[in-house]
């Protein structure tokens, strides 16, 4: 049955929300720290203890974030102006007084609508599961572009997450689903939220076919395995990597000249095969790409994770029966790794499209939506400047610092390592020799770089100046080394 929160029932909500406190800041007060943190690692008793005085506001966190059964009086009085039985009709809550939908804060003053996770379901979730806000829709979140924008598209909403984000920077939303159940609670969560979003039901881009968007986002189903569908948030029906390749291929052609697309997606590593190369292969021309490598997971991790993920226990029955079938796929295919990470996509009129294939596995703390505007800006920078970037003066960014790891030698110390290593946003890093450290000591926006490469040539012999152009173009599209004047700040 697909959920039917109608307008009139979603004010009701809200109103009850903001009365009872229900909000990301409330809940965080009614719990502390501690008993927050517990929740958010699957530990429930501190925060049911933390709720037991904490009023109408407690009656819903142990209601819709513990899963726990309230009496009537107290769900009646926690919902307030909403009446229980169309509550109950609705699939709010159930007859016996525990939540049939996850409804619950996010980030600064929104909710998000979605279905029960398996561990409030006690079991493994259904084929047409609306997945929640998870880690993956946060990263996304995350590594996506904030600048303002006429229209943006959100490809595959499930519960909307991409589209409440974009509200901040987008005039007009178009989201899409193939699922009913998704859009329903989509719906209803942009109802919640006050938000006026163009929902449309379809595969794909087939719903809006000849309309063209200045940002696109997606979350896509991108396991990778088989050619089936278990679960309709997950699984595209098509055999390996071919949703994100699908994506990868179809999306430019929907955006408008210089419009930004940005997705999740996954690719195999094969035996002897380049994922680089392989994921090259999905663009179409005039498109500026940014593929940048999260992780990388053996079969048998990822197996794991995803059955996990559906609530399913890889030791069972069931899960051992999954787990072989989806390791043999992955053994006949001579697999021998899974990739994931963020891809950025700009629809360019150049015919000298910037396609870049990168590493990002180290953690970081900042997010990545703002290194990918700067990144796409470089990019542009270095495609206008290019017959100039010797005459350009550069400048070492402030938050870049010089690291040497050396070894004891016959004759003291000698140095085994050069790094160079950006402080801020993904902390991107550089080895580099003697020379292209002495190289950069002279970029401080005073000298052209063909001068300091003459220089260099002068002091220490002859310098491959291809070599060194290379070098500067990479440091530049990663922020570690400027232009005067520099490209525009996100």
């Amino acid at each position: 049955m697909v959920p039917d929160l109608s307008a009139d029932l979603c004010a009701r909500l809200r109103d009850a929300f903001l009365t009872a406190g229900y909000t990301a800041d409330g809940v965080l007060g009614a719990l502390g720290g501690q008993a927050h943190a517990a929740l958010g690692r699957g530990e429930p008793e501190p925060a049911r203890r933390a709720t037991r005085d904490a009023g109408t506001l407690g009656t819903l966190i142990r209601l819709f974030l513990l899963g726990d059964a309230e009496p009537d009086a107290a769900v009646r009085a926690a919902l307030g102006p909403v009446d229980l039985d169309a509550a109950v009709a609705a699939s709010v809550v159930t007859p016996d007084g525990r939540a049939g939908l996850d409804i619950r804060p996010y980030d600064d003053a929104w909710w998000v609508v979605a279905d029960l996770d398996s561990d409030l379901r006690g079991g493994a979730v259904p084929a047409d599961h609306v997945l929640g806000v998870g880690h993956a829709s946060i990263n996304l979140a995350r590594a996506t572009a904030r600048r303002p924008v006429g229209t943006l598209l959100d490809v595959g909403t499930g519960c909307g997450v991409q589209a409440l984000h974009a509200s901040t920077h987008a005039r007009t939303i178009t989201a899409t689903d193939l699922s009913a159940r998704a859009l329903a609670l989509a719906q209803a969560t942009f109802r919640l939220n006050e938000l006026d979003v163009e929902l449309l039901e379809g595969e794909w881009f087939d719903p809006v076919d000849g309309r063209r968007f200045d940002q696109i986002v997606c979350n896509p189903p991108f396991v990778v395995g088989p050619a089936r569908v278990d679960y309709t948030y997950r699984d595209s029906g098509i055999e390996g990597d071919g949703a994100s390749a699908l994506m990868i291929r179809r999306l430019p052609a929907y955006l408008a000249e210089g419009g930004v697309g940005q997705l999740l997606a996954s690719w195999l590593h094969r035996e002897g095969e380049d994922w680089a190369e392989r994921v090259q292969a999905w663009l179409p021309d005039g498109v500026d790409a940014w593929f940048v490598q999260r992780d990388i997971a053996d079969p048998g991790l990822y197996v794991g994770t995803w059955l996990r993920d559906a609530g399913i226990d890889p030791r069972s029955d069931e899960g051992r029966v999954k787990a072989n079938a989806w390791l043999d796929w992955f053994a006949a295919e001579r697999v021998e790794a899974v990739g994931f990470g963020y891809v950025t996509l700009r629809r360019t009129a150049s015919a000298d499209a910037e396609v870049v294939c990168e590493d990002l596995r180290h953690a970081y703390d900042d997010p990545l939506g703002p290194e990918s505007t700067r990144w796409l800006d470089n990019v542009a920078w270095l495609r206008d400047h290019e017959k100039s970037l010797l005459r350009t003066r550069f400048t070492m960014a402030s938050t870049v610092v010089l690291e040497e790891v050396s070894s004891s030698g016959e004759e003291g110390w000698e140095p085994v390592v050069r790094r160079l290593h950006r402080m801020d946003g993904p902390g991107w890093q550089h080895e580099i020799d003697e020379p292209t450290a002495k190289l950069l000591a002279g970029c401080r926006g005073r000298v052209p770089l063909e001068d300091l490469l003459a220089l260099l040539e002068y002091a220490i012999g002859p310098v491959e100046w291809d070599s060194a152009l290379a070098i500067v173009r990479d440091l530049v599209r990663h922020g570690m080394l400027v232009p005067s004047p520099p490209p525009e700040a996100s």
